[in-house]
């Protein structure tokens, strides 16, 4: 899969451990994997040291290392703590993004902009939260751009979607950033901007950091 840059920095990464598939972002927040699952055949098992979350790019019956078989939806989400994954998926293919996450200290950023938060907005659902993490489902939709909203958390976006977004800054300045279905992309914060789908259709899995 393609990795792009949104609006922020996105950090391609380098090997940092010896199990499971290479990262495709590792930096000081966040080790992440890109996980494609085919029926029957078992992941590569990655070893836990500390909190996790699988997005689920693509949904499915998956079964867990520890034997159970569970229906994740696309779009979905899970948070663990330690210990080893290695999922199969049942019946037809999946696919999982893992992100681990690091012990760093927050980054999040006072907004004393006036503005909204990123989250939530106008036809965004919240489907994780806990002391570290919200994770948000969003499709973004022709003619109908977001409010101007400032972002104060680092965020880690998963595209679902293949289309262009038009990022207006409260200066007036517009960037159209295409994303192909599959980008991943680590997103810094204090940003400020509204967003509106210009050309395709997109959708992302945003996972904030606290």
């Amino acid at each position: 899969m393609k990795k792009t840059l949104f609006c922020a920095l996105s950090l391609l990464a380098t090997p940092a451990m010896a199990q499971g598939p290479v990262p495709v972002i590792d930096n000081e927040r966040v080790t992440v994997r890109d996980i494609p699952l085919e029926p029957g055949t078992p992941a590569a098992a990655i070893e836990h040291a500390g909190d996790y979350v699988i997005l689920y790019f693509q949904g499915g019956r998956i079964r867990g290392a520890d034997g159970k078989t569970r229906a994740h939806p696309s779009g979905g989400a899970l948070f663990g703590h330690g210990g080893s994954t290695s999922d199969t998926a049942l019946g037809k293919p999946a696919h999982e993004i893992m992100v681990e996450l690091k012990d760093g200290p927050s980054r999040t950023v006072p907004n004393t902009t006036g503005l909204p938060p990123a989250f939530p907005r106008p036809g965004s659902k919240k489907i994780l939260e806990n002391d570290r993490i919200r994770v948000w489902n969003y499709k973004w939709l022709p003619g109908k751009p977001t409010p101007m909203h400032f972002h104060n958390t680092e965020v880690v976006v998963v595209y679902r979607g293949d289309g262009d977004v038009a990022a207006t800054t409260p200066d007036g300045k517009t960037a159209n950033n295409h994303h192909n279905r599959g980008d991943i992309v680590f997103n810094v914060p204090n940003r400020s901007h509204s967003e509106e789908l210009v050309k395709g259709e997109q959708s992302g899995i945003m996972l904030e950091l606290k």
